[in-house]
Order: structure tokens, then C-alpha cells, then sequence
């Protein structure tokens, strides 16, 4: 029986109309819709159907959102899967990995990643950071361009290690600057602002982190029925106690995800499938260039879904 692997999109994917088809087509979606709506107090399932954008951007949304969009595929699917061996998530699809694997149901942890978007926004607020995207050079060298841009109290350091040669980096604003022109003199091809309302999964997290740890710890968290690999250290986490640890980890550590997949594939074996759920087909297209053998399918719309189950 072939292995296959969740794996669960982070924040980027989110656009307005996510995930209407999917609760117009299947009720178990629209289920997962409501209890999340419900869970929130407010009409999550409205503003990713119809916007508009600017709100559903906003960190404390677009979080929450993505994960109702991955839960909602993963209702829909799951009792085609019977032979699920791990799951991953990317960033806050780490919560969304733990949903597939039952340690947290889709309303509580659609509270949690709220709660996560909130404190994160507040970090970033009290000290402004950015993050950039440093294309064709490897990840040993932006590290090293990282170093060599800190200064005293402004740093610089890889916060997605999402293929061998694309790593995001974060920190201080001038501290990035300086990385980013440290990557252009080591041969990177492009270096990339991204849009962001703050320097995640950097040391400028360290304020939310404490009061994320006090969420997660008040948070009902059973343990996973098969392992969810962690961002922060890239091991195959089996207990809800550790669970909780890495995710607030998780805050100021790098997603670590070339190893992140490398270990996936590696529990799941020759032949395993990786089934991608939630918005976009970033994850999958990243899977190809950690392991070109891979065996990938995202489901993210009605369509995609539907083909899916008939080929099941």
C-alpha cells in the first residue's frame, strides 16, 4: 500500500474567493466553514469568499483562513486516505498538519493561528521588520551573508529554508538590506522584498512568543496518530507536549523545510504520495526541487478535489 504524506501551505496562498467552491459542491466543507466561523465569532467563511482583499491579507485573516481552506479539503478526502504516515505544514501549516493527524480539531486550531496572526502583528508593530527572498545562491552562503550583515542589535538571519537554493531571509530592515546586498556579491540571482507585516520566524518574534507558549498550553492538544515533522527542527514529532514546545519555537527558529521533506520522504518510502491541501501549489513545486522523485498532487479547488476522490 503506497505511504502518503499531508502537507499544508503557509501564509502567501490565501485570495479572495479561497475555498467557495469547495463549501458550494461538498457539505463536509461547509461544515468545517461554519464550526471555524462559529469557533472565531465572526464570519471567517464570508471575507474568504468575497473580501475583500485587504482584509483577508491582514495576518490575524489570512492565517485562519489558510487553515480553513487546508481542514476543508482534508474533511472532504481523509476517509480516502487510509494510509496516512506523516504530515507538514509550512510556517502556520504546521497547525494545519495537526488537524490532519487529530491532535487539534479545525475550530481550536483556527483559534490558535488567530491568536498567533495577532501576536505576530503586534511584534511587529512594536519593532518594524521586513524579510526578503534570496534566489540561486545556496543556503550556506545567505547564512553566511546573514552573519556578516548583524550588527550589535540588528540582525539578519534565514527564516525559510525552501529549497537548496531559495531561502528567505528576516530581521531588521537594515540589517536585511545589508544581507541581501551580501547575497548579490556571493552570485545570488535575485534578491526579493516580500510584503510582510513584520520579521518572522526571527529573533523580532521573541515578544509574541511567551504569549503564544500560554495559548498553546491552554489549547485541548491530543497526541498526533502519526508524526507531524516540525519546521523548527525537522524531527518527526509523536507527543502533544513536544507538539507545543516547536510551535511556539517555531516563532523565532527558521522553517528548516528542504530537511523538513527530506525526512518526510524518507518515513514515507519508495512510491510515497505527497497530497497537498489547501490554497496554491507552492509546497508541491518546492517538493519537486528538494525530491525530484516525488510523487506530489495539490487539492485546493472543487475540481481537483473531485478528480481526486474518483481516482481513489
Amino acid at each position: 500500500m503506497v505511504s502518503t504524506i499531508w502537507l499544508c501551505p503557509g501564509q502567501g496562498a490565501q485570495k479572495v474567493g479561497m475555498g467557495k467552491d469547495l463549501a458550494e459542491r461538498f457539505p463536509a466543507a461547509r461544515a468545517v466553514f461554519d464550526a471555524i466561523d462559529e469557533a472565531l465569532a465572526a464570519p471567517l467563511s464570508k471575507l474568504m469568499f468575497e473580501g475583500p482583499e485587504q482584509d483577508l491579507t491582514a495576518t490575524q485573516n489570512a492565517q485562519p483562513a489558510i487553515l480553513a481552506h487546508s481542514a476543508a479539503v482534508f474533511a472532504i478526502v481523509r476517509d480516502k486516505v487510509d494510509n496516512a504516515v506523516a504530515a507538514a505544514g509550512h510556517s502556520l501549516g504546521e497547525y494545519s498538519a495537526y488537524v490532519t493527524a487529530t491532535a487539534l480539531g479545525s475550530p481550536q486550531a483556527a483559534k490558535l493561528v488567530r491568536r498567533r496572526g495577532e501576536l505576530m502583528q503586534k511584534a511587529g508593530e512594536e519593532r518594524p521588520g521586513t524579510m526578503a527572498a534570496v534566489l540561486g545562491l545556496p543556503t550556506k552562503d545567505v547564512e553566511a551573508a546573514c552573519e556578516e550583515a548583524s550588527q550589535q542589535a540588528s540582525v539578519a538571519v534565514p527564516a525559510n529554508i525552501n529549497a537548496p537554493d531559495q531561502t528567505v531571509i528576516s530581521g531588521d530592515p537594515d540589517a536585511v538590506s545589508r544581507a541581501g546586498e551580501a547575497c548579490k556579491k556571493r552570485g545570488a540571482k535575485r534578491v526579493i522584498p516580500l510584503k510582510v507585516s513584520g520579521a518572522f520566524h526571527s529573533p523580532l518574534m521573541g515578544p509574541a512568543k511567551n504569549q503564544l507558549q500560554a495559548a498553546l498550553e491552554r489549547a485541548e492538544f491530543a497526541e498526533p496518530t502519526f508524526p507531524v515533522i516540525a519546521n523548527a527542527t525537522a524531527e518527526a514529532v509523536k507527543d502533544a507536549a513536544r507538539a507545543r514546545r516547536l510551535l511556539s519555537d517555531q516563532l523565532t527558529a527558521a522553517v528548516r523545510w528542504v530537511e523538513c521533506m527530506q525526512h518526510a520522504a524518507r518515513i514515507g518510502g519508495n512510491g510515497a504520495r505527497f497530497v497537498e491541501i489547501g490554497p496554491g501549489t507552492v509546497l508541491g513545486g518546492l517538493l519537486k526541487r528538494i525530491v525530484p522523485e516525488a510523487n506530489v498532487v495539490s487539492l485546493g479547488t472543487a475540481d481537483e478535489v473531485t478528480k481526486f476522490m474518483e481516482a481513489a
